[in-house]
């Protein structure tokens, strides 16, 4: 992998899938129970996998966007702190502006992603987003900031179920 992508992988986590499957999880498991059945035509099924499909990929896209919003808030806390100081922002391997433009291109891919789904679908993603934003923020003001983090990482079941 070229050394200038290297940074970039880091910033969006995406050396770090465990994040990306805490937020595909619960989107699969409702589509999976709100959408499939056995019996429905073979049309049904491949429309269920495309759905499938395209959660996966949101959940890519969208995690990482998550992840740089959240270095760029705490860029100089993350600087401060041993185990976040190598990250691509506080180290300084990555400008505030590069890393917005990359956050900007993976919201964007999101954004296609998101509008292949139906119109209730699409308000409820597009909703996720303030929760995304009010993380970063809660952790200056609560000493719970992860129950923020947890209704942010299940609100794809509710992407799923309407889907």
């Amino acid at each position: 992998m070229p050394s200038a992508i290297r940074p970039y992988i880091r910033l969006a986590r995406f050396d770090r899938p465990i994040g990306t499957w805490l937020v595909l999880f619960p989107g699969w498991w409702s589509l999976l129970f709100a959408g499939f059945d056995p019996l429905d035509e073979p049309e049904r099924h491949i429309y269920i996998f495309w759905l499938f499909l395209l959660f996966a990929l949101g959940a890519i896209v969208m995690r990482g966007a998550g992840c740089i919003l959240n270095d760029v808030f705490d860029k100089d806390y993350d600087s401060k702190v041993a185990r976040t100081s190598d990250r691509p922002l506080p180290s300084g391997e990555i400008s505030i502006i590069r890393a917005l433009v990359f956050m900007a291109f993976l919201s964007l891919l999101g954004l296609v992603i998101l509008i292949q789904f139906n119109f209730f679908a699409i308000i409820i993603g597009a909703s996720s987003l303030l929760v995304v934003l009010v993380y970063p923020l809660m952790k200056r003001i609560t000493h719970w900031p992860q129950l923020i983090l947890g209704i942010a990482f299940n609100w794809g079941a509710l992407l799923g179920w309407a889907a």
